[in-house]
């Protein structure tokens, strides 16, 4: 950066550094028409009119600030859609599932760099790798 010195290793980030030293503030909030230079400063600032948490579920009042995260939980008051073929144990997503099913197939996909032993879940594997 001219102004500051700051360097940056992506031009987007310079581009958004930028608007410190220019005032620029591009995204307008539409309920009370303030300005904010990053789209995360609005995105917060946003929750303020909606009671500090914009998603609401209609079945069980919970609340969530991500859009991600409250359409996951939407699915399952659908109730589960994946069962596993080999215990009947039913999930809401595939991902869960996926999962699931190396508790029956002995997959252990996850190696730990420095000695090599395996693990079928990930956070075994961070928890492995504290003793090292």
């Amino acid at each position: 950066c001219g102004d500051c010195g700051k360097s940056f290793s992506w031009s987007s980030h310079w581009e958004r550094h930028q608007r410190i030293h220019t005032g620029e503030r591009p995204y307008q909030c539409g309920d009370c028409g303030k300005r904010f230079g990053r789209t995360s400063h609005l995105y917060r600032h946003q929750r303020t009119h909606a009671g500090g948490q914009p998603h609401v579920c209609a079945d069980c009042g919970k609340s969530f600030n991500s859009t991600l995260h409250f359409h996951k939980h939407q699915r399952a008051h659908a109730g589960p859609r994946h069962a596993c073929p080999d215990c009947g144990k039913a999930f809401a997503d595939g991902s869960a599932l996926a999962k699931h099913r190396r508790v029956h197939t002995g997959e252990k996909p996850f190696p730990c760099p420095q000695c090599g032993r395996r693990f079928g879940v990930s956070s075994h594997l961070h928890r492995h790798l504290r003793s090292h």
